[in-house]
């Protein structure tokens, strides 16, 4: 009830204040979740995969998109997959782990407003649904490789999915997280012309790498 105040009933409330207005604003940009999707066991999905949103949550962020998209505010709606960027960067957690394979759909927080931005002011996408997501999702297992090689260290310890699903005390949330997999493809992004700032991982890491080398 309480994340549905938030994001259901709090964007109601907006959107019927700024309709109100005497001079309304032309565009209105919802930004949603990858999560809407649910789990797909690694497969592929983009803005025509039907959603199967398994948490309240995403439940009401899928509620929410539905409200986005039929205002009188003509709406956008932008599914973002996990950002990322200072303050943001998991490099210990990853570095030192268990990591649990799966895959990872990131974007960097640059991009997350740029693509917000070049929707507005190239006047994009109205009416639809936009998936935002880098170029390459990449295996958590692969991606923790990655990091160690990079920062100079060892191959952190894997765990599958089994092993993890089966320590005591897992919470909910987190066993949704690890039993989530999916792949989001960026490719109607790369139609409308955007051009990503950091395209990969290996560029938007590049800042928390050199800073964990030079500690």
């Amino acid at each position: 009830m309480y994340k549905r105040q938030i994001y259901v009933r709090g964007l109601e409330t907006a959107i019927e204040q700024f309709a109100g207005r005497e001079h309304p604003p032309e565009r209105l940009v919802y930004t949603s979740s990858t999560g809407v999707y649910g789990d797909h066991g690694g497969d592929w999905v983009d803005e025509a995969t039907p959603t199967e949103p398994t948490t309240e949550k995403t439940r009401v962020l899928r509620e929410a998109e539905e409200i986005a998209l039929g205002s009188p505010i003509e709406g956008t709606v932008v599914r973002f997959a996990g950002l990322y960027g200072p303050e943001r960067y998991r490099l210990e957690r990853y570095l030192e782990g268990p990591v649990t394979e799966g895959y990872l759909n990131m974007l960097h927080r640059d991009d997350a407003a740029g693509v917000i931005r070049y929707l507005l002011e190239e006047d994009l996408a109205r009416g639809e649904v936009v998936l935002a997501v880098d170029d390459e999702p990449v295996g958590k297992w692969g991606f923790a490789d990655w990091l160690a090689e990079q920062c100079g260290l060892p191959a952190p310890p894997k765990e599958t999915k089994t092993e993890r699903l089966s320590e005591p005390n897992l919470s909910e949330p987190a066993r949704r997280r690890i039993e989530t997999s999916k792949r989001c493809s960026n490719a109607k992004l790369g139609e409308l012309g955007y051009e990503f700032s950091y395209p990969t991982f290996r560029e938007g890491y590049r800042e928390a790498v050199t800073a964990y080398s030079s500690r």
